[in-house]
């Protein structure tokens, strides 16, 4: 098993001494090697708290993340942060993209921070054949002003798969595209799922996005459920 969360708890203290707010309570969620899901629920559901905690951006105040059998909880700060750039690739809503590097400069950032004694790769080669699959060859040197809403995306999903990660996360990565970018960038992920033997976790409320995806759980009232 890839992944395994056992009883998470998540809460959020009220503004103004209102009573806390429990967004997650007691989740328990199993993801194996290259297998894919959509978490969906309803906004401030804690969809986003939930794959912070998957990807060792937030730390949950009860349970256990195992990632490949290690708790990552019991991580230090710097084997946490090498955790988190080599084995999860992150996608949000906004591509982040840094508008004075070109799309190959954007696509290499994640290699700098930890570089590897023995490469496994070529990064700059990486880079190339993640583009051809995604279509964007001939604008690897431009900038992502030069390119559209959903060209910067599909270049914010080379980035993220630029280190192999294990498990790529994708938080509401279509929320800034129209219906057909929606669908057409999901069909994407998907691809790349199968070809690159990433699993993949997407986390959406867009219902064009949950149609693509055969195994789908909802969020709702801190529960997470089959759907």
């Amino acid at each position: 098993m890839l992944l395994k969360l056992e009883k998470i708890r998540k809460t959020y203290q009220g503004i103004d001494q209102a009573a806390p707010i429990s967004v997650l309570v007691d989740v328990e969620f199993e993801l194996g090697d290259e297998e894919s899901c959509v978490i969906t629920g309803p906004s401030g559901s804690g969809k986003s708290t939930l794959l912070n905690i998957v990807g060792g951006l937030t730390r949950p105040d009860n349970g256990k993340i195992e990632f490949n059998g290690i708790d990552i909880s019991e991580l230090s700060h710097d084997e946490l942060a090498r955790f988190r750039n080599r084995d999860i690739g992150f996608i949000f809503q906004q591509h982040h993209l840094l508008p004075q590097l070109t799309l190959i400069d954007n696509i290499l950032l994640p290699t700098i921070p930890f570089p590897r004694e023995i490469p496994e790769f070529d990064p700059v080669e990486r880079a190339q054949e993640l583009l051809k699959m995604v279509g964007l060859t001939d604008r690897m040197n431009h900038h992502p002003g030069q390119l559209s809403g959903g060209e910067c995306q599909r270049v914010a999903v080379v980035r993220a798969l630029i280190n192999k990660p294990n498990v790529l996360l994708a938080d509401e990565q279509t929320g800034a595209l129209d219906s057909t970018g929606s669908a057409q960038l999901s069909y994407l992920l998907l691809e790349l799922n199968q070809k690159e033997k990433t699993a993949l976790i997407v986390v959406s409320h867009s219902r064009v996005v949950a149609e693509k995806f055969s195994t789908h759980y909802r969020l709702e009232n801190g529960s997470l459920q089959l759907h």
